[in-house]
């Protein structure tokens, strides 16, 4: 394990994505309100502060930059220049939620999460973003939206609500159509909250545990198999980088903690494991 050299540390980090076309890791600290990039090619990282919560950025296949998901909707975002253009508006009517964490299928297609700012009501919802900017809302009555993955297929949308601590699934076919929701996993207080998650190739699901100090790999039956301790509490979110994603990636957040590695961004042994390539919004 070591942690990446930087100043400051993230209040909320969050939001990890690799780019194989940038040879970065991106990701984003949510209350700081700014998003970060890792060159994997001489390990100097950038910061670019924005105007409001930045919860994630997913690459854009046919244009120049990403998509970004801000606290007032899902927003076109380009570096040289730096530029933002709003999109789209999920939830115009609920200035007391924000987006929070999001995943692109094969499709292009992308599922994104709201909450509520205190974290303390079920307003939160899950929504799917499709190419031509139409917004479909999935499911509601989250609490602390987290991790939405897709399978290595595409069969399958794993998303979590923290505060339960519960990992659901949704089966997908290729109308964008999602199933009815299923429990697939339960965390054990002693693990913390389930949050960020990630694939491996070989089918294993990471979870990232907020307040349990580590992260976990189950099996495809939900099996817990393996677990990595950080030295902070608040674990956010996890990613694969790397030519051939060969190379781990954690967040953490020092927010409400007291803790000397809080809020950093770690990089771990992935124990043998490689991850999947992202896939990227088609709009």
């Amino acid at each position: 394990m070591r942690i990446v050299a930087r100043d400051g540390r993230d209040q909320l980090g969050e939001g990890l994505l690799w780019s194989a076309r940038d040879n970065a890791l991106y990701w984003t600290d949510i209350l700081g309100q700014r998003l970060n990039r890792l060159r994997l090619s001489d390990d100097v990282v950038d910061s670019w502060t924005v105007p409001e919560m930045i919860g994630w950025v997913i690459e854009r296949r046919d244009h120049r930059g990403f998509v970004a998901g801000l606290k007032s909707g899902i927003v076109a975002l380009t570096l040289d220049p730096f530029t933002i253009t709003p999109l789209v508006a999920p939830e115009p009517d609920m200035p007391g939620n924000r987006l929070n964490d999001a995943v692109a299928d094969r499709w292009g297609r992308i599922w994104a999460g709201t909450m509520p700012l205190g974290c303390d009501q079920p307003t939160g919802s899950l929504y799917m973003l499709d190419t031509d900017l139409s917004t479909t809302r999935i499911d509601t009555g989250y609490t602390v939206t987290n991790g939405p993955v897709v399978s290595a297929d595409c069969d399958w949308l794993y998303h979590t609500d923290s505060v339960p601590g519960r990992i659901y699934r949704f089966s997908l076919d290729a109308d964008g159509k999602a199933g009815s929701r299923q429990d697939f996993i339960t965390f054990e207080a002693a693990w913390g909250s389930p949050d960020g998650m990630t694939f491996d190739a070989d089918g294993g699901l990471w979870v990232a545990q907020w307040g349990g100090a580590g992260i976990s790999r189950f099996t495809t039956d939900g099996i817990r198999d393996r677990t990595i301790e950080l030295p902070a509490s608040q674990i956010t979110n996890i990613a694969f980088a790397g030519h051939n994603l060969e190379r781990m990636f954690v967040t953490s957040a020092a927010d409400g903690v007291d803790e000397t590695h809080g809020g950093a961004l770690f990089e771990v042994d992935p124990q043998g494991f490689c991850g999947l390539p992202p896939h990227q919004f088609g709009g």
